[in-house]
C-alpha cells in the first residue's frame, strides 16, 4: 500500500491513459497493470462536441482513482486555470501539476511549478507536481505544501529510465517522510524495478505500455517489476563491492599435498 495524501492505495504503479490505438486498449490495458491510479488529461474530456464524455464513462467504469493533470501547460496562470477547471469535471482535489518550461525536453519551468503549487495548496488542491531531481526546489515544494513529489526519470517519452540515478538517490535520502514517485521516461519494466529498488514509492508511466506492441502484456510486465522492486527494496539489498568475495567458504577445503 501507498499513501497519497491520507488515500491508501494498494498499487504502487500508476497509468498514463494517453496515446492508446483505441479507448478499448487503453482499459485493457488499464486492467491488466492492476493500476490504482490513472492519470486524466482535462483537454480529452473538454473535447468539442463533448466527445470526450465517452471516454470519461469508460474511464469510471475501470475503478481506478483519476488524477487530472494540466499538460500542455506552460505558464502559472494557465495551470492553475486548467486545474481549477478539472476539479470542476473530475470532482477530485487531486492535481498533477505540469508546467513545463523546455519545449524540447519538456523539462519542468521549477519557479513557475512552485509558484503554481503555492496558489493550488491555498485553494484545498493535493497537488502532485512534475519536477526534476533538484533538492532545492523539491524542499520548496514541499513548504509550499506538497506531500507528493514526482521527479522525472528522464524527458517524456523518450524511454531513457533513470538518467541520473545519482540525484534519485539523493532526493530519496533528503526527503525521505515525502511520498516520491518517478514520473516520466520511463521505457521498460527494468527501470520501474530500479526505480522502486532505490526507495520509491510508486511509478507513473504512459508511453512505454501505450506504444508498445501489446500494451495490456506490457502493463502486467511493469506490474510485475514495480512489485519485484519493491520487495527487492524492503528485502534490504546488499551492497556493491569492487572485490570478488566467494560465496563457498574457503575453511575446511581439502589441500591436496
Amino acid at each position: 500500500m501507498v499513501n497519497f495524501y491520507g488515500t491508501e492505495v494498494a498499487s504502487r504503479l500508476l497509468l498514463g491513459t494517453a496515446l492508446y490505438p483505441s479507448p478499448a486498449v487503453m482499459a485493457e490495458a488499464v486492467s491488466a497493470s492492476g493500476a490504482g491510479i490513472v492519470t486524466v488529461s482535462l483537454r480529452r474530456e473538454s473535447a468539442e462536441g463533448r466527445s470526450g464524455q465517452a471516454f470519461w464513462e469508460m474511464i469510471r467504469g475501470l475503478g481506478a482513482q483519476v488524477l487530472p493533470n494540466t499538460a500542455g501547460c506552460h505558464t502559472v496562470r494557465e495551470a492553475v486555470t486548467t486545474a481549477q477547471m478539472a476539479r470542476e469535471v473530475f470532482g477530485t482535489d487531486w492535481i498533477k501539476l505540469e508546467v513545463i518550461g523546455e519545449d524540447d525536453t519538456l523539462q519542468p519551468d521549477l519557479f513557475g511549478l512552485i509558484e503554481a503549487a503555492r496558489i493550488l495548496v491555498a485553494e484545498g488542491f493535493k497537488v502532485f507536481p512534475y519536477t526534476t531531481e533538484d533538492l532545492v526546489a523539491a524542499g520548496r515544494l514541499v513548504d509550499a505544501g506538497c506531500e507528493v513529489l514526482m521527479p522525472w526519470g528522464a524527458p517524456i517519452g523518450s524511454g531513457q529510465g533513470l538518467v541520473n540515478p545519482y540525484g534519485l538517490r539523493a532526493m530519496r535520502s533528503h526527503f525521505p517522510d515525502v511520498t516520491l514517485v518517478v514520473d516520466a521516461g520511463i521505457g521498460v519494466p527494468s527501470h520501474a524495478a530500479r526505480a522502486m529498488e532505490m526507495g520509491y514509492d510508486a511509478v507513473l508511466l504512459n508511453t512505454a505500455v501505450a506504444k508498445a506492441g501489446d500494451p495490456a502484456a506490457m502493463a502486467r510486465a511493469f506490474a510485475l517489476a514495480v512489485e519485484a522492486g519493491r520487495v527487492a527494496f524492503e528485502a534490504d539489498p546488499m551492497e556493491p563491492r569492487d572485490m570478488a568475495a566467494p560465496s563457498t567458504p574457503v575453511m575446511g577445503k581439502a589441500f591436496l599435498g
